[in-house]
């Protein structure tokens, strides 16, 4: 297997394994290893945990008939995870490679969660499938390729986020949040209905952020766990349709299900730092990203356009930085979106904007909007995800199973250049 291993995760794997204090069933290549308390973190009515994993049948297959059931990025957005109809894929992306596949017996997976470049992923079953139904989480360590660990709920899976100490598992009307470690439950979050499975987290060591739906139509609720904050902004009129975070955990871009405007928070306070148009019709916004520099804002919709913003906002003033860095030393970190306007050059180009927009105020609120900076053109009604890569390029990953590598020029803009077209369910490059 020519996937590579993050070295922090792989100690966890090791750390699983030996730890008496699991308060889970985990196995390992010796066996499986049944720690006191089996099943004693079961706090909540709607969620247990299992010890009896099993060794699923892995299978020999090509991919004729092999349909794409989920397609989701990992948290660097170096790679991307694949669930098929009979298993799960994992590609590289710059180069572009299949680094390994699990065709499994028994069904495919709807959900196929990665922790970075490690080897644990959260798994969770389709329809149809006899080993992993919808209900279940499963923690699968492909270096012993089976699963280590269960959770099973009541209602169907929406949607797992994981980093290096949390697993976070989504319902529909309510999120768990668990230790990576000793799979403790930790919290409990209500939320308005949420088919979506809409909820991010921060993924610097020094901040615990998570942003998820709140209870009312259109608000996101954001936990900073570190400072036992806890901050509801009333983000849209209409309902959410999609949410990220910065690294750090201190923007939020958000989108409702209108589909036009696109806003950036502040998660601190709560507030509009910015607002970018998408377009004047309405629109199911498939991905919002944030580069890595928070430069960049990128976002894809089913009207077949990946947009590119600029972003020209500042998280913490003087008054508010003092605060919180009072609280807690390292949250702001040297290169947290705090120090944002040190990290845009000069040379950055601009949203275009009305020609009336000198009457803000006076005319309707489009005549003021800042529209993209560059685009990229793409089969409509497809849906895609777009994800930045290096030195001014996106990655999009289409549920048709179709990889696009494109560049944009950050001094001008205009139409992005497209530089690689994969159909990656039906690519040869497969690991050695």
């Amino acid at each position: 297997m020519s996937f590579c291993f993050d070295i922090d995760c792989f100690k966890w794997v090791l750390m699983t394994v030996s730890s008496p204090h699991m308060s889970s069933t985990v196995s390992s290549s010796r066996g499986i290893f049944s720690p006191p308390r089996l099943g004693a973190y079961n706090e909540s009515p709607d969620a247990r945990a299992s010890g009896s994993i099993g060794s699923p049948e892995l299978e020999t297959g090509d991919s004729e008939g092999v349909e794409l059931l989920s397609a989701s990025w990992n948290q660097d957005y170096g790679c991307f995870a694949a669930g098929t109809s009979s298993g799960f894929r994992i590609y590289n992306t710059e180069p572009f490679k299949e680094t390994f596949r699990r065709d499994l017996k028994g069904g495919g997976f709807k959900i196929v969660e990665m922790l970075f470049r490690c080897n644990i992923l959260a798994l969770v079953g389709g329809e149809g499938n006899s080993q992993y139904p919808p209900n279940k989480v499963n923690i699968w360590d492909d270096h012993q390729s089976r699963c280590i660990g269960e959770f099973s709920f009541r209602s169907d899976v929406r949607a797992v986020k994981l980093r290096r100490d949390r697993i976070v598992v989504v319902l529909e009307h309510k999120i768990y949040v668990y230790g990576l470690l000793d799979l403790k439950l930790l919290h409990q979050i209500e939320t308005l209905a949420n088919p979506r499975g809409l909820c991010c987290l921060s993924h610097h060591s020094s901040t615990s952020v998570l942003a998820c739906p709140g209870l009312q139509r259109g608000q996101v609720r954001i936990e900073h766990f570190g400072l036992n904050i806890i901050k509801l902004i009333n983000a849209h009129d209409a309902h959410i349709a999609c949410l990220t975070l910065t690294l750090d955990g201190l923007l939020l871009a958000t989108a409702s299900t209108r589909g036009t405007l696109i806003r950036i928070f502040n998660t601190l306070d709560g507030t509009r730092l910015q607002e970018v148009r998408r377009g004047l019709d309405s629109a199911d916004i498939y991905s919002i990203a944030l580069s890595p520099n928070v430069q960049w804002l990128a976002v894809s919709s089913d009207r077949g356009t990946v947009h590119i913003f600029g972003l020209r906002v500042r998280v913490v003033g003087e008054d508010s930085s003092s605060h919180f860095s009072s609280q807690s030393p390292a949250f702001l970190t040297q290169n947290s979106s705090s120090s944002i306007d040190a990290l845009i050059p000069p040379s950055t180009g601009a949203n275009p904007g009305s020609s009336l927009s000198f009457m803000r105020g006076v005319l309707p609120k489009y005549f003021s909007s800042e529209w993209s900076f560059a685009q990229f053109h793409l089969p409509e009604y497809t849906q895609f995800s777009a994800a930045f890569g290096s030195q001014n390029t996106i990655g999009v990953v289409g549920m048709d199973g179709s990889f696009y590598r494109c560049s944009f020029d950050p001094k001008n803009g205009g139409e992005m250049v497209q530089h690689e077209y994969v159909l990656f369910l039906k690519t040869d490059s497969r690991p050695g």
